[in-house]
C-alpha cells in the first residue's frame, strides 16, 4: 500500500511531510477510510495558491474577476442548497448529554462514530486530501492553538489560506514543539468514480457539523460552505476553544475587538458582542464623528480573551480574514470594508456579477447597476423580484488589508480589554446604552441578551428571542456551566482592572417609529461616553436595570438630536421591564439546576427594584 510520505513525494516532489508522528498516524488513517486518489500536504505559498486557484477556474468553480478593479480576486457560486450554516444538523458529541445542556444538539459519541465512519468510507474517491496545518492566533504565542484541517475542497484550501496562519511555518513549529493539535476532518461528501464528471460544487444532501468535545475534534460532512467548511472558524475557535477556555480558565468569545484614541491619547480597547444582524461589523470598522477620536479595529468576530499577569483580561482575534456578510456591507454604511475588500485578494460567494467583471450585492452601492449576473447565473436588472446577491452572501478577505488595523493585532500577548459590550437589536425596553452595576449584573445582561425578529427571517415577526453573550449557536458545553464560567472568571481579575460591561442598543425606535438613535459612526459618541465613565468623568442616572446617560452626558455636538430625543433613547421604562421579567423567567427556567445562583439573585433583585 502506498503510504502518505510516498504520496507526497509523487504529488509534490517534497520530502516525508511530517515528524509529527500522531500527526502522520491520523493523516494515514483517514486517507484508508476515506481512499482519495491523492493526499497533497499545504505549503500556504502564493505559488500553491495561484494553482489551486486556477485549477478551481478550470473547474467552474471559480470565476476570476477584473484585475484593475479587484485584483488576486475570484467568485464564488453554491450550490443553492448549500449557502448557510446548518445548524439543525450541528452537534456537540460529548460523553454525557448533560454536558451538551439544552442549547446545542447531542448524540452519543460512539453512535455519532459508526455514523460518520459510514459517511466517510470512500467519501473522498477521485479528489485530493488536502492536509492544512494552521493555528489560531499568533504562531508565538506562548500556548499556540493548533488545529489540521483535512478536506477534498479547494476552495477550503484557498479560503482557510485568507482566514487563518496555514501552511509549512505552522506545521514546522508544531513538529518543534510535538503540540497537540484539534483534527479537523472535513469532505463534501461527493466521491468521483472513474470518469464520472465533477461538478463546480460537490456536496451532499446529507450534512453534519460535529464536536467531540472531551477529544478536542471536529467532523464536517456534507457541505463546503462557510462556517461548515472553514474548520478554523466557529468550530474551532468557539465551540471547541470554549470548551477549551472552561478548562483551562479563559474565554472564547464571538465578539469583536476595538481600540479606542482619546484627544489626550489615552488608549482603551473594547469586546463587543452582537447577534447576527445587529452591527458587530460596522462597530468593528466604526468611522468616529466626534472630533479628536481615533478607533482602529482588532476584529470583527471572535475575542479569545485570557487573564493578564497584572490580573487584567486580555484579547486576541484567533483569525487572519474576514468572512463577512457582503449584503448591506456598503461605501455608505462601512467605508473601511469596502477599502478593504476593493484592494482584492478575496474569495466572494453567492454575490452578484457586474457585466465589466466585478461584484455587486445589495446595499454595495447607493446606485444599482442596470444589469447584474446574478448568484444563480440569471440576468438580473433593478426591475427583477429577487435580490441580486444571495442575502448570506460573503466576502472573504484578509485582516491585513484593513487601513484601520491597529498594530496590537500583531501582538500574541494581545490587549487589556477595559469595556464589554452586549447589544441586540430591540424596538422597546432596552436603552441605547446602560452600564451594569457589577461583574455579575453584567454577566445578567450578557445572559439575557436578546433581539426581536424581524421580516427578514422565518416565523413571528417581533418575537423576542434570547442569545447569551450571542453565543447560542457556538457554546460547545452547557449554557448554564458556560454563565457559570463568565460569573468564575471575576474572582481572577483584579479589583483596579475589571472591565466595566455595558449592554447598547442602537435599534430601539420612538414613538412615531422612527429610529431613537442615528447609529453607524455617531455610535463612536456612546463608546465616548462609556470610556468617561471608566474615567469617572461622565454623569449618569442610577436606574432599576442599571446607570444610562445624565442629561447632558452624551456628546451630541453637531448632531441633529435634541436633550429631549436623547432622553427618549435612553429612557427605561419600568413598566416596560417588568413586562420583561417573565420572559427572562421562563427563560431561566430553561437551564434547570445548572444556572448559577448569581444570575438567580440578580433576578430576584432587580425584580425587587422594579416593584413587581
Amino acid at each position: 500500500m502506498t503510504t502518505i510520505a510516498d504520496r507526497q513525494v509523487q504529488d509534490s516532489g517534497h520530502s516525508a511531510p511530517t515528524t509529527h508522528a500522531k500527526l502522520a498516524q491520523w493523516v494515514e488513517e483517514v486517507a484508508a477510510l476515506t481512499k482519495p486518489d491523492r493526499v497533497y500536504w499545504v505549503d500556504g505559498s502564493q505559488e500553491e495558491n495561484d494553482r489551486l486557484t486556477a485549477q478551481l477556474v478550470e473547474a467552474g468553480t471559480l470565476i476570476k474577476l477584473n484585475e484593475e478593479k479587484f485584483p488576486g480576486s475570484f467568485a464564488a457560486f453554491s450550490d443553492p442548497s448549500d449557502v448557510a450554516r446548518v445548524e439543525e444538523q450541528t452537534f456537540i458529541c460529548s460523553v454525557n448529554e448533560r454536558d451538551a445542556g439544552f442549547t446545542n444538539n447531542w448524540m452519543e459519541p460512539n453512535e455519532m462514530k459508526a455514523k460518520l465512519n459510514g459517511l466517510f468510507d470512500g467519501a473522498m474517491r477521485g479528489r485530493t486530501m488536502y492536509v492544512i496545518p494552521f493555528v489560531m492566533g499568533h504562531l508565538d504565542a506562548e500556548d499556540p492553538k493548533f488545529g489540521v484541517e483535512i478536506t477534498d475542497s479547494e476552495y477550503v484550501v484557498a479560503s482557510m489560506r485568507i482566514m487563518a496562519r496555514i501552511g509549512t511555518d505552522v506545521l514546522r513549529k508544531l513538529e518543534e514543539k510535538q503540540s497537540f493539535f484539534v483534527p479537523a476532518l472535513h469532505s463534501v461528501g461527493a466521491p468521483l468514480e472513474a470518469g464520472q464528471a465533477d461538478v463546480p460544487w460537490p456536496c451532499n444532501p446529507e450534512k453534519w457539523i460535529v464536536h467531540f468535545p472531551e477529544e478536542r475534534s471536529i467532523v464536517s460532512y456534507g457541505s463546503g460552505y462557510g462556517g461548515n467548511a472553514l474548520l478554523g472558524k466557529k468550530c474551532f475557535a468557539l465551540r471547541i476553544a470554549s470548551v477549551m477556555a472552561r478548562d483551562e480558565g479563559w474565554l472564547a468569545e464571538h465578539m469583536l475587538i476595538l481600540k479606542l484614541t482619546s484627544p489626550e491619547g489615552k488608549d482603551y480597547h473594547v469586546a463587543a458582542a452582537f447577534p447576527s444582524a445587529c452591527g458587530k461589523t460596522n462597530l468593528a470598522l466604526l468611522d468616529p464623528t466626534i472630533e479628536g477620536w481615533k478607533v482602529e479595529t482588532l476584529g470583527d468576530d471572535i475575542a479569545w480573551m485570557r487573564v493578564g499577569a497584572n490580573g487584567e483580561l486580555r484579547a486576541v482575534n484567533p483569525e487572519a480574514g474576514l468572512f463577512g456578510v457582503a449584503p448591506g456591507t456598503g461605501w455608505s454604511t462601512n467605508p473601511n470594508a469596502m477599502r478593504a475588500i476593493e484592494k482584492g485578494n478575496s474569495v466572494f460567494t453567492n454575490v452578484a456579477l457586474t457585466d465589466d467583471g466585478g461584484v455587486w450585492w445589495e446595499g454595495m452601492t447607493d446606485e444599482t447597476p442596470a444589469h447584474l449576473t446574478d448568484w444563480l447565473g440569471n440576468d438580473w436588472t433593478p426591475e427583477s423580484d429577487r435580490p441580486a446577491a444571495h442575502p448570506n452572501s460573503r466576502f472573504c478577505t484578509p485582516i491585513a488589508q484593513i487601513d484601520m488595523l491597529s498594530d496590537e493585532y500583531n501582538d500574541p500577548q494581545g490587549v487589556k480589554i477595559d469595556a464589554i459590550l452586549f447589544g441586540g437589536r430591540r424596538k422597546t425596553t432596552v436603552p441605547l446604552v446602560t452600564q451594569a452595576r457589577s461583574w455579575t449584573s453584567g454577566v445578567f445582561m450578557g445572559s439575557t441578551l436578546s433581539s426581536e425578529t424581524t421580516a427578514a427571517a422565518a416565523g413571528q415577526v417581533g418575537l423576542v428571542r434570547r442569545d447569551p453573550m450571542a453565543m447560542l449557536p457556538f457554546i460547545g458545553y452547557d449554557a448554564g456551566d458556560y454563565l457559570n464560567h463568565w460569573d468564575s472568571i471575576r474572582s481572577h481579575l483584579a479589583e483596579d482592572q475589571l472591565p466595566q460591561i455595558f449592554l447598547v442598543n442602537w435599534f430601539r425606535r420612538t414613538s412615531e417609529g422612527g429610529f431613537a438613535w442615528p447609529g453607524f459612526g455617531e455610535n463612536s459618541r456612546v463608546l465616548k461616553w462609556a470610556i468617561e465613565r471608566l474615567e469617572g468623568k461622565a454623569d449618569a442616572v442610577d436606574t432599576p436595570i442599571g446607570f444610562v446617560p445624565a442629561a447632558g452626558s452624551l456628546d451630541i455636538k453637531g448632531l441633529d438630536l435634541s436633550e429631549d430625543e436623547v432622553a427618549e433613547a435612553t429612557h427605561v421604562d419600568v413598566d416596560e421591564w417588568r413586562a420583561e421579567l417573565p420572559g427572562i423567567e421562563e427563560w431561566f427556567a430553561r437551564f434547570g439546576d445548572s444556572l448559577p445562583a448569581s444570575l438567580r439573585t440578580e433576578l430576584d433583585e432587580l425584580t425587587a427594584r422594579l416593584g413587581r
